[in-house]
């Protein structure tokens, strides 16, 4: 893993310059990669989740077992 120090605007260009030298399908795997990887909350108030309310979409993650 490496270790970069600059601004925030500095990184947001070197992680997209990075991600646009891979192939079509590496960025999809990519992507994937990175969304199964994101935390999820389980808790809702009342069984309903707050972006259902809000209209936005919701991609849910399916249990693979």
């Amino acid at each position: 893993m490496d270790v970069y120090f600059a601004t925030k605007e500095e990184n947001n260009k070197r992680r997209e310059e990075e991600f646009l030298k891979l192939s079509p399908g590496e960025r999809l795997l990519s992507f994937l990669r990175m969304i199964s990887e994101y935390p999820l909350k389980t808790e809702c108030k009342d069984g309903v989740h707050p972006n259902h309310l809000k209209g936005n979409f919701v991609i849910k993650k399916k249990d693979v077992k």
